[in-house]
């Protein structure tokens, strides 16, 4: 349905369950596949531009209402962070997933690992291990959403509901990326760019394995 406060031209939310779900670590394989249906069906519509898929879950990480939901957001083209990601590449990011110390769950040829040099404690890449498309299919989304939703619930058996940001990449590999919202982003992380992480991704992945 179209977001009723847009803030961008053409924004739309994806409501992810007829039930009343307050966390995306409660949807069902079911109602998963339904939410990759969705958010496929909306990027074939995509003629020109760039697509954002993005989760906001808790009022801290931005999310306005309780129940479960994704937006879809609509750009003129490709955000610098995602152009940056195009020109620096993603191949040693990919070799870092075939680190047992910092992988968290695998799923097919997907795995989800706690990124080496995260912003915030328990940042989280998953992503394709041999597919380098550039944006996934209805099934590999699916898949890719189910391993989202295993590592919130391992996140939340860790340290309880926290808030969280996910957002869908395309690229070579395309990935999502997860970024609990544990600490205060502060001047220096504002101001320089220098993020001060004080959990070691090795420890938030035997955390989150555990």
């Amino acid at each position: 349905m179209p977001n009723l406060y847009p803030a961008m031209d053409r924004q739309e939310v994806v409501i992810h369950s007829p039930r009343h779900v307050r966390s995306f670590a409660e949807l069902t394989d079911e109602e998963i596949a339904a939410v990759s249906a969705a958010w496929t069906a909306r990027a074939e519509t995509t003629a020109a531009g760039h697509l954002c898929p993005l989760i906001n879950e808790g009022r801290a990480a931005g999310a306005s209402l309780p129940h479960s939901h994704s937006q879809l957001v609509w750009l003129p083209q490709a955000p610098p962070v995602v152009q940056s990601e195009r020109h620096e590449g993603l191949d040693e990011l990919s070799h870092t997933a075939a680190d047992e110390n910092l992988v968290v769950a695998g799923a097919e040829d997907l795995v989800a690992f706690c990124h080496p040099v995260g912003r915030l404690p328990y940042e989280t890449m998953i992503m394709p291990g041999a597919s380098r498309e550039p944006w996934p299919d209805e099934d590999s989304l699916a898949v890719a959403l189910r391993l989202l939703r295993d590592v919130v619930a391992m996140l939340r058996g860790a340290e309880g509901a926290v808030p969280w940001n996910a957002w869908l990449h395309p690229g070579r590999p395309w990935h999502i990326e997860l970024v609990p919202r544990l600490a205060v982003l502060a001047g220096l992380e504002l101001g320089a760019g220098v993020y001060i992480n004080t959990v070691a991704p090795e420890d938030a992945a035997q955390a989150l394995r555990n």
